[in-house]
């Protein structure tokens, strides 16, 4: 099954089978290797410095790590013994040595895989635990308890990609790129951004405070906010004044789809001259819900491009029957519209479906597969390919620019103003009228 999952990056989604459970082994088994190197450095650096400090260390002479039993020999394959020699040996150091007995082998197991995606050097590749897993597949599946953001846990703190519009975070007033660095007073420096995400959601009705560091801004903000069942309504859609229709797509989950057909068959229905599609702070989801968009707007074509490491390209078409093929289109993104979000939007720009009205959108082109590991331990997310527009662009780290460049203020956010959907009705209205698209309105400055 080849799909996306929301984090707000473009993913796919497998289950694993048997085979799955060797890959873990050997693969875990890598990782800690990797892991154990990583603590030994650190641990030197530190122990050189102790007794400069008064600090008490035991020795730094070296002594003969444990060499692995038989056991764990014959359950190595055997063209792998001698590279995962230095894992075995790290392991009986850890449970030999490793002052606080007994040590937890289902963390050191989960801990190891981690390690081992992290050392790829990719923000979206990782691992998921069974609590990760489940939280992250139910963000998709229309209801969760928390916040109502989605989130990048790519960098060294949690990261707000977009809240849900109806949120409680959109509510108290949490931004795209706010950057979450203290959970219920404690500093999130140094932890792992998805445990800092599972400190954020909890049960409806209780509270969390946030300390947020925001662009811009010199001191750190704080904000309480109060959790919530978030049920997500992935598509609606009204009529807006002079016959436009208004449309909006927050993610592409597993009943966007639905919910789009009959959003759009309710507004085509008082027929609008033109339709303006929002995919503000829409963090992404399915690929394959990005490809049904699609095609309710464009009657034939390409939608995108998977690119493989080895050349290889797999094709996704638009599907015929689309709703809104022909209606004049604006789109509405910003810096919180990624992934799936941008291969709607990439594609309708690259036919000269729709003009782009916003700011540059967050550039995630890359593809990931989610593979549930054996016995309920989670998933591994592993990036496997990057997806290109119908003209084959990348905006991978780049983003799509708008043809209209409006950003909105602080003044616009305190005062309830969104000028980015106002320069949307200007620039629909004119393309209607076959007027010069206004990009450079009052609110608005050209694109660079």
């Amino acid at each position: 099954m080849n799909e996306s999952m929301n984090e707000p990056v473009f993913e796919t989604v497998n289950t694993g089978g048997s085979a799955n459970k060797a890959l873990k082994i050997i693969l875990g088994i890598v990782v800690v290797l990797f892991v154990g190197a990583a603590s030994f450095a650190g641990g030197l650096l530190a122990g050189q410095l102790l007794p400069d400090l008064g600090g008490v260390s035991h020795s730094f002479l070296p002594s003969v790590a444990s060499t692995p039993s038989s056991e764990q020999q014959s359950a190595t394959p055997q063209e792998l013994q001698t590279l995962f020699t230095p894992f075995w040996e790290a392991w009986n150091i850890v449970h030999e040595q490793y002052v606080d007995q007994p040590v937890d082998d289902l963390k050191l197991m989960q801990g190891a895989i981690r390690g081992m995606m992290e050392s790829l050097g990719d923000k979206h590749s990782s691992y998921m635990d069974p609590v990760d897993y489940k939280q992250a597949n139910e963000s998709l599946s229309g209801e969760y308890e928390g916040i109502g953001a989605y989130v990048d846990t790519g960098g060294d703190f949690l990261t707000i990609t977009s809240p849900i519009p109806g949120s409680p975070a959109e509510a108290a007033g949490l931004r795209p790129g706010d950057i979450i660095v203290k959970i219920d007073g404690e500093d999130m420096a140094g932890v792992d951004p998805e445990l800092a995400r599972q400190h954020v959601l909890g049960p409806a009705g209780t509270v969390v405070h946030l300390t947020i560091a925001r662009e811009g801004e010199k001191n750190l903000l704080e904000f309480d906010v109060t959790r919530d069942k978030i049920v997500i309504k992935s598509a609606t859609g009204k009529m807006l004044e002079n016959d436009i229709a208004y449309v909006q797509v927050t993610t592409f989950g597993e009943n966007t789809t639905p919910e789009l057909l009959a959003a759009l068959t309710d507004v085509m229905a008082q027929n609008p001259k033109g339709l303006i599609l929002d995919l503000r702070n829409n963090g992404g989801g399915f690929l394959q819900t990005a490809v049904e968009v699609t095609s309710q707007f464009l009657d034939k074509g390409v939608v995108l491009y998977e690119q493989y490491g080895d050349g290889k390209k797999n094709t996704f078409d638009v599907q015929p029957g689309g709703l809104a093929t022909d209606i004049p289109m604006v789109v509405l993104i910003n810096e919180g519209s990624a992934s799936a979000s941008e291969i709607v939007a990439g594609a309708l720009q690259d036919y000269a479906r729709a003009t782009l009205v916003g700011v540059t959108s967050y550039g995630k082109g890359s593809v990931q597969n989610w593979i549930a590991l054996s016995d309920n331990q989670g998933a591994v997310r592993v990036t496997i390919a990057k997806w290109l527009t119908p003209n084959e662009r990348t905006i991978h780290e780049k983003g799509l620019t708008p043809e209209v460049w409006v950003e909105m203020t602080e003044d616009d956010y305190k005062n309830d103003l969104d000028p980015q959907l106002d320069a949307a009705i200007q620039t629909l209205l004119a393309i209607l009228a076959g007027d010069p698209i206004p990009t450079s309105a009052p609110t608005a400055t050209p694109v660079p």
